[in-house]
């Protein structure tokens, strides 16, 4: 079939990426010349594990190219992807439809013949509605369905995530618009795939919900481990006790210093507001939104005590700055309100992170931006992991031991054990373990 992914952000570009390998002929075009000029030449905007090189086969293979014009993209597509961004509104917290709506019109203005299209963005509930009202007016007599296929892709894990999804949600009830989805997703459906096809307002909440839920679920651990914490329990077996329960599941039960990303902190008010538009307000999601927020300067302050109270002047080494491992996304990372609270109690940092520190340049101010882990914690007074990359959990501990100043570690992920590290002769501080 052939495809039109508006936008080459993450989403677009891994969904129009995947349905390449599917089979597909597919277009993605994006108004940033620079970043299609980039894609053009084979260089990845983003990081994510494999994507180079699934980017590089199907180009070379002539099933997917890039570009910034739109008009023979949309006019030969069965189906237009609209994969933009939708970033929190200012004030509200509401979902900042204005990309979806441009990619609309134009869409309108371009199609020729039967054409689906597909609200990839994450969208609050009745934006199909509007999508399909837009195209109406500017376009009465053309033929198209107008379809909800939310994402659900883990950033370092996209790939898989798309072609191995736990499920796919589409939202229409047009019979001819599923069969166009069917024949897009066949290759998830000879794999047994479950594929969902319910109606177009559920699927958009579909999204939003599970993006709550799983925020939820990891400031329920938060919580939990705080709890540990006072009353010597371990958070990890906590975790692992409830996890075990076909109810509950294992996943999303790791303590830390509270969620972040692209999805979560965005989704979340995106959903609070709708609730509240709906007169329908859902008190879990504040209070999980809430306490994520205090969650991250509940972590500068335990750094701070780790420290006997006071950071002035004091040298803080912090390894990981994106808001998780394999990924460069800095978006609402935890890192954005731990560094700047310590340096407003009179800490010097120095930072690393495998990926993360070009978008972190940007971001954080009077950093010192360190080659690598050693390189960064020589001279510290003390070092906290923020993110959990993989080449942080085998380190040298003693000489990260013999590089500091002081033997003072502050592990907000739980990477290490704290018998190892007391054998080691680090004091040794970690969340929700005693």
């Amino acid at each position: 079939m052939r495809v039109t992914m508006i936008g080459t952000g993450y989403v677009g570009l891994v969904s129009g990426a995947c349905f390449a390998d599917f089979g597909h002929t597919v277009t993605c075009v994006d108004k940033d010349e620079g970043k299609i000029a980039r894609l053009q030449k084979g260089e990845i905007p983003i990081f994510e594990p494999g994507l180079e090189d699934l980017v590089k086969d199907n180009v070379e293979q002539g099933r997917l190219s890039f570009t910034t014009d739109p008009s023979a993209a949309i006019r030969d597509a069965d189906a237009v992807f609209i994969a933009v961004g939708t970033p929190s509104r200012r004030g509200d917290g509401h979902a900042d439809l204005t990309y979806v709506y441009t990619a609309a019109e134009e869409i309108a203005s371009l199609m020729n013949g039967y054409t689906v299209v597909v609200t990839k963005s994450t969208v609050p509930v009745g934006t199909g509605d509007e999508v399909e009202a837009t195209i109406k007016k500017k376009r009465p007599d053309a033929e198209f369905a107008v379809v909800s296929n939310p994402e659900f892709l883990r950033e370092g894990a996209a790939i898989s995530d798309f072609k191995r999804p736990d499920r796919v949600v589409v939202g229409t009830e047009e019979e001819r618009a599923r069969e166009v989805m069917r024949d897009l997703y066949r290759p998830l459906f000879l794999n047994e795939t479950p594929i969902i096809f319910t109606e177009r307002r559920t699927s958009e909440l579909i999204k939003y919900a599970a993006n709550g839920f799983l925020a939820m679920k990891i400031t329920f651990i938060n919580e939990i481990a705080d709890l540990c914490e006072a009353v010597g329990a371990n958070v990890q077996e906590v975790a692992r006790g409830i996890g075990l329960d076909n109810r509950i599941g294992k996943k999303f039960l790791n303590a830390g210093p509270g969620y972040g990303g692209s999805c979560f902190p965005k989704d979340t008010l995106a959903l609070m507001k709708t609730a509240r538009d709906h007169k329908a307000p859902i008190e879990l999601i504040e209070t999980t939104v809430r306490v994520n927020t205090a969650r991250k300067q509940k972590m500068a302050q335990k750094i701070i005590d780790a420290l006997g109270g006071n950071v002035s002047g004091k040298t803080i080494a912090v390894l990981g700055l994106t808001f998780k491992p394999n990924t460069d996304d800095m978006r609402d990372a935890p890192a954005l309100d731990i560094v700047p609270a310590l340096q407003d109690e009179g800490a010097r940092v120095r930072a690393f992170d495998p990926e993360g520190m070009e978008e972190a340049k940007h971001l954080l101010k009077d950093v010192a931006f360190a080659s690598g882990p050693y390189d960064c914690v020589q001279d510290a007074d003390a070092v906290v992991f923020i993110t959990e990359w993989d080449q942080f959990r085998a380190l040298d501990l003693d000489r990260m031991k013999k590089a500091l100043k002081a033997p003072v570690v502050i592990d907000l992920r739980n990477i290490y054990r704290p018998q190892e590290m007391a054998a080691k002769g680090f004091r040794y501080v970690s969340v929700g373990r005693p």
